[in-house]
C-alpha cells in the first residue's frame, strides 16, 4: 500500500518493484506516466530531457524540465561558418547563482534540399560540437543521409508531416531516435502525431507551424492545456519552435524566443547565438524554471567584492540569491572593496530567516567564528543588516571581541554608508 501510494504520487517508478510482472509493469508505467511524455535527446553528459510535465504553472507543483535554447544553421552556409556557429554555441556559457547557463542544442536545416550537402553540414557540425543535434528536413532521403552521420548520438529528426509521416516514422523507429512532427493546424498536428505513434514511434516532439506570433502563442497554450486538462494523448509531447522563421528582425526573434520559453517551448532554436542577447534569455529560463519550493540560494562563505584587504569593511547577509545580488550590487556601486559574509539560512531573506530562528545571534556568532574571516582582516568590526538591528546587543555578547555595527535598512543606502565609514 505504501508503495502504491508513492507510485500514485509519482514519487517512485514502478520499475522499483521487484515482484511485478512485465505486463503489469507496462500497464502501470503507462497509467502513471506524466500527461506530457518525457523525451531525451542526445547521449552522454550533454543529453537533455524534455516533457514529463504535470502542471500548467510552477506554483501548482514543479516544472521539471526547462526549455532549452539552441542555434539553427542552414546547410548552405559555408563549412567555416557552420563550424564556427556550432563551436560558438557550445562555448557560450555563463555562471549565475552557482548554476551554469548555456545553449544546449545545434540544429542543421536542409535549405539546399540536397542529401550530400546536408550530410556534409551535419558532419561538420558534429565535428565542431558535442551538443545534441536536430536534423531538419521534410525529405526522408535527406534525413537518412544526415542521420547516417550521427545516428549513434540520438539526434532529433525534424520533421514528419501529413505527406511523409509513414516514411519519417520508419526512419525514426529503425534508428531509435526521437521524431518531430509538423502540422499547419493543431488538428493536423494531432493527426500526424497519431500516425507516427501508430507506426511505433513513442518519442515525439511537436512542431506547430502557425503563421503569426499570436497564432503560435495560442497553439503553444492550447497544446499544453489539451495534454494536461483534457488528457489528449496526440498532443501530450514537448514542443520545438523556431521564433526567427519568417523575420529578419533579431529583436523580434529574441522577444518571441522569450515568449515561447514562458509558454511551454521545449526547444527554442535561434538564428544566431549572440551572448549579449542569449544571456537575458538564459536568465529568464533560470528564473522561470526555478522550483518555488526550493529558493535559489548562494553557497555559504566569504565573498570578496572588489579587491578587499586587511582594513576593508566586513558585512553579513543571508544566502537568499536575490538578497545577495542586491547587496553585492550596491557594494560594487559604492566602489568600496568589502568582505561580504553570506550565511546559509536555507535560502531565506534577512527578515524571514530571523523570524524563522535561522539568522539569530548564536548562529551568526557560530558562523563568524568558523568562517576564517580573521585570516583576511585586521579588525573586528561587523556590519549587521539594519532590519535586524534588534539583535545587535545579543550579538555583541555572543561575539565578545567584535564590534557590531548596525548597517542600513535598505540596500540603496549601502553605498553612502560604506563611503562614510571608510572616509
Amino acid at each position: 500500500m505504501a508503495f502504491a501510494m508513492k507510485l500514485g504520487a509519482r514519487q517512485v517508478e514502478v520499475t522499483a518493484c521487484p515482484y511485478i510482472s512485465e505486463e503489469a509493469k507496462g500497464q502501470l508505467s503507462e497509467a502513471s506516466a506524466a500527461p506530457i511524455r518525457k523525451v531525451t535527446i542526445g547521449t552522454g553528459d550533454n543529453a537533455f530531457s524534455l516533457g514529463d510535465e504535470t502542471v500548467l504553472f510552477r506554483h501548482e507543483k514543479t516544472i521539471v524540465h526547462p526549455g532549452v535554447f539552441g542555434v539553427v544553421i542552414d546547410d548552405t552556409a559555408g563549412t567555416d561558418e557552420i563550424a564556427a556557429k556550432a563551436k560558438k554555441t557550445q562555448d557560450t556559457e555563463f555562471e549565475r547563482i552557482e548554476q551554469e547557463l548555456r545553449p544546449r542544442v545545434v540544429a542543421i536545416r536542409a535549405a539546399s534540399g540536397d542529401a550530400g550537402t546536408f550530410a556534409a553540414a551535419v558532419s561538420k557540425a558534429a565535428e565542431s560540437t558535442d551538443l545534441p543535434l536536430v536534423l531538419i528536413s521534410d525529405d526522408p532521403e535527406v534525413i537518412k543521409a544526415g542521420l547516417e552521420v550521427v545516428k549513434g548520438n540520438r539526434p532529433l529528426i525534424h520533421g514528419a508531416t501529413a505527406a511523409n509521416a509513414e516514411a519519417m516514422a520508419a526512419i525514426a523507429k529503425e534508428a531509435d531516435v526521437p521524431l518531430a512532427v509538423r502540422g499547419e493546424t493543431l488538428e493536423e498536428l494531432a493527426e500526424v502525431s497519431e500516425k507516427v505513434t501508430a507506426a511505433g514511434v513513442k518519442d515525439i516532439v511537436l512542431a506547430p507551424m502557425a503563421k503569426s506570433a499570436s497564432e503560435t502563442l495560442k497553439d503553444l497554450v492550447y497544446i499544453r492545456r489539451a495534454a494536461l486538462k483534457q488528457k489528449f494523448k496526440p498532443l501530450g509531447f514537448p514542443v520545438i519552435t523556431i521564433p526567427g522563421e519568417g523575420t529578419d528582425d533579431a529583436n523580434l526573434e529574441f522577444t518571441l524566443a522569450g515568449i515561447h520559453l514562458m509558454k511551454y517551448g521545449g526547444i527554442i532554436l535561434l538564428n544566431d547565438i549572440d551572448p549579449a542577447r542569449v544571456l537575458p534569455l538564459l536568465v529568464l529560463q533560470q528564473n522561470i524554471y526555478t522550483d518555488p519550493q526550493k529558493p535559489m540560494q548562494m553557497s555559504q562563505g566569504i565573498y570578496p567584492i572588489g579587491e578587499p584587504g586587511q582594513d576593508s569593511p566586513v558585512m553579513i547577509t543571508t544566502n537568499f540569491s536575490l538578497t545577495y545580488f542586491i547587496v553585492s550590487g550596491e557594494i560594487e556601486a559604492s566602489r568600496v572593496p568589502t568582505w561580504l559574509l553570506v550565511m546559509d539560512v536555507e535560502g531565506l531573506s534577512v527578515l524571514t530567516a530571523w523570524a524563522a530562528g535561522k539568522f539569530v545571534p548564536e548562529k551568526i556568532a557560530e558562523f563568524i567564528n568558523k568562517s576564517e574571516i580573521m585570516d583576511k582582516v585586521g579588525h573586528k568590526d561587523l556590519i549587521l543588516p539594519g532590519y535586524v538591528a534588534q539583535i545587535s546587543g545579543e550579538l555583541d555578547e555572543e561575539l565578545a571581541d567584535w564590534t557590531v555595527i548596525v548597517g542600513p535598512r535598505e540596500a540603496g543606502d549601502v553605498p553612502p554608508f560604506l563611503k562614510a565609514k571608510t572616509a
